[in-house]
């Protein structure tokens, strides 16, 4: 094994947690994953071109097809001394050919390949793909060195209160503390075999925190991270010999629209991404209005994967908050703080109308441009039984302060 590859190698490993294909040892499936790697890696000319499309061949040419091509192409291709009706049929094209998570067929494979103008690439492989690494193995390493459009994934914003107030010294302790309590609720839900790919990125004074997995079940298990970091940073504020130590937190929660790429680190790309679009904007603008201890739920109405049914389904805001409740119940009896938890209530707050039912109040925030950004007030409950309850979020009452103008309740 070359120098180059050992350095690699950890980079590599992260892969390993595909299903591996019949037949094939983890020794051999790893060594076919260098294989391919070093060829894409050579495609990749340190970070210069981007893998469009793939399919893979078989028959006496064993490998794949690729589409690459420099970067600035993503811009170019919708961007050309067109007409705008053209321009915009190119930019639905791109979009379709980037949120596409797999390969495509090779007559679709063609088609792209003459809209875009790309010549393709091709790399022999001493194995079939499908045999030698599986189709669903192969589309994440590709993925590495490719930009994605994903529609429907949901992300956590955590935002310190008064962080930048603080000293470089008391920054670095908050920041620690909350990955202490990312940790901690990651180490819950893994007891209850809840086993979150979860990724994040930090915003200088707090994170954005994702799951890689997508679909209703993968967005409703990062609701559940979030209740359990709110509540592990909670019982820190209180257990803390110094205030300063422990951020307090505000907290967005939203499903939308992003690229996902892998930007270069030293030669390689990283093996963990990032994340820019809709949704980052979005958490962006919640956060800036939210108040200390205030948790805000976006509104989002847009297709999600079940991943049980493999169907298709329409989720929004108020249904996804639905659906978060009977999975709370398989939680109870985990401890909190060393008491067990009898129940989590999670809800959308509101006013009391005269027959007593709540509704839910929508909240609008406009950002500097006059856009507007359609939210919700979440709360959460957790009731112990040998212990005080812990409640997170504000309540309806708490938020005269709330720069937002009420829609409806």
């Amino acid at each position: 094994m070359t120098e180059e590859i050992r350095k690699r190698r950890s980079w590599l490993d992260g892969f390993m947690a595909y299903a591996l294909p019949a037949g094939l040892s983890e020794s051999q499936v790893r060594d076919n994953i260098v294989v391919l790697d070093q060829l894409l890696y050579a495609l990749w000319d340190l970070g210069e071109n981007l893998i469009f499309a793939w399919t893979p061949c078989a028959g006496d040419q064993c490998g794949l097809r690729l589409l690459v091509a420099p970067h600035p192409l993503l811009t170019e291709f919708t961007q050309a001394s067109v007409a705008a009706q053209e321009s915009s049929r190119r930019g639905r094209l791109l979009d379709e050919l980037l949120a596409n998570q797999a390969h495509l067929p090779e007559e679709q494979f063609e088609q792209i390949a003459a809209e875009l103008g790309l010549s393709p690439n091709f790399i022999a492989l001493p194995f079939t793909p499908e045999a030698g690494l599986g189709l669903d193995l192969i589309a994440a390493i590709v993925a590495r060195y490719g930009i994605r459009l994903v529609e429907d994934r949901a992300v956590i914003l955590f935002d310190a209160v008064g962080f930048s107030l603080l000293t470089p010294l008391q920054q670095v302790v908050q920041l620690n503390s909350l990955s202490c309590s990312v940790n901690a609720a990651y180490a819950k839900l893994l007891d209850r075999e809840i086993n979150i790919n979860f990724a994040r990125t930090t915003t200088g004074d707090g994170f954005y925190i994702w799951n890689r997995m997508r679909g209703i079940e993968a967005n409703v298990e990062l609701y559940q991270l979030l209740q359990f970091i709110l509540a592990d940073n909670a019982l820190a504020r209180e257990r803390a010999r110094r205030p300063e130590s422990v951020p307090q937190l505000r907290a967005a929660f939203h499903v939308g629209s992003h690229y996902e790429f892998y930007q270069s680190e030293g030669l390689n790309p990283t093996s963990f991404s990032y994340l820019v679009g809709q949704v980052t904007i979005e958490l962006a603008r919640m956060i800036e209005r939210a108040l200390p201890g205030q948790i805000l739920l976006g509104k989002f109405n847009t297709l999600m994967r079940d991943e049980n049914s493999g169907e298709i389904q329409r989720i929004d805001s108020v249904d996804f908050v639905e659906r978060t409740r009977r999975p709370l119940k398989a939680l109870n009896g985990l401890t909190l703080a060393g008491a067990e938890i009898d129940e989590i209530a999670c809800y959308l707050t509101g006013n009391r109308d005269a027959g007593g039912a709540f509704g839910i109040s929508e909240f609008e925030i406009s950002d500097k441009h006059g856009r507007p950004h359609r939210v919700y007030n979440a709360k959460i409950n957790i009731h112990r039984r040998d212990g005080q309850p812990v409640y997170l979020g504000l309540r309806e009452e708490d938020l005269p302060a709330f720069s937002a103008p009420l829609l409806n309740s």
